[in-house]
């Protein structure tokens, strides 16, 4: 009964909201059981291991990236969008970073996010050697700056003392940060902090390409 009404798609939906809210060490298969209300047993129908339910969690992940890329687009707005979609996929879910990194290249939804990254990059003029590496960069960097930590947001009293005590700087050994005093003492704008960093990646990929073609 139970291997007939409990469906894959439903352990990783499951999973994937037990990740969100509690964090990746929280799932476990017992634990997932106990959830859905069946036994442990019936989870191992869909899975052999907990390995092998992680891994489908990641491939799941990947499966939300926006591929749908116009060929006839020039390849800097494709990329754009690829890192954007990827970005986005990385702010839902905290988990993400570290099931998309272990996750096996043969994986349905990890090679379709490959080709479309490859075939992007040898567009703009890469080899294949080189629309490889960048694609690496591509995730390593565009995680670790998913994964950068934001100073919470601080009331008016502290932004000001913060402010204070940059402006007490002298501003002949340190100007910039004199000037800057104001918004180094706020948080940064979430939003605002992502899409720079989307679009710092993507003018370096651009740049690259540009010199690889002079």
């Amino acid at each position: 009964m139970e291997r007939t009404s409990l469906s894959r798609a439903a352990i990783l939906e499951r999973a994937l909201a037990l990740a969100d809210a509690e964090g990746l060490e929280a799932v476990g298969v017992r634990r997932l059981a106990r959830d859905l209300g069946v036994t442990p047993m019936a989870l191992y129908w869909h899975f052999e291991s907990k390995q092998e339910l992680l891994y489908a969690l990641g491939d799941r992940l990947l499966a939300e990236l926006d591929l749908s890329l116009d060929s006839r687009a020039p390849w800097q707005a494709r990329l754009g969008m690829l890192v954007r979609s990827l970005m986005a996929v990385l702010r839902a879910h905290p988990s993400a970073g570290m099931l998309i990194s272990e996750l096996p290249t043969s994986a349905e939804h990890a090679l379709e996010a490959t080709e479309a990254a490859l075939q992007l990059l040898r567009d703009a003029g890469f080899t294949p050697a080189e629309a490889v590496d960048i694609t690496e960069q591509i995730v390593r960097v565009t995680t670790s700056l998913a994964a950068a930590g934001f100073e919470p947001s601080h009331s008016a009293e502290v932004e000001a003392r913060k402010q204070e005590s940059f402006r007490a700087l002298p501003a002949g050994r340190f100007p910039r940060v004199h000037e800057a005093a104001e918004p180094m003492s706020r948080a940064s704008d979430r939003d605002e902090f992502y899409e720079l960093g989307v679009e710092l990646l993507v003018a370096g990929i651009e740049a690259a390409a540009a010199r690889r073609a002079r």
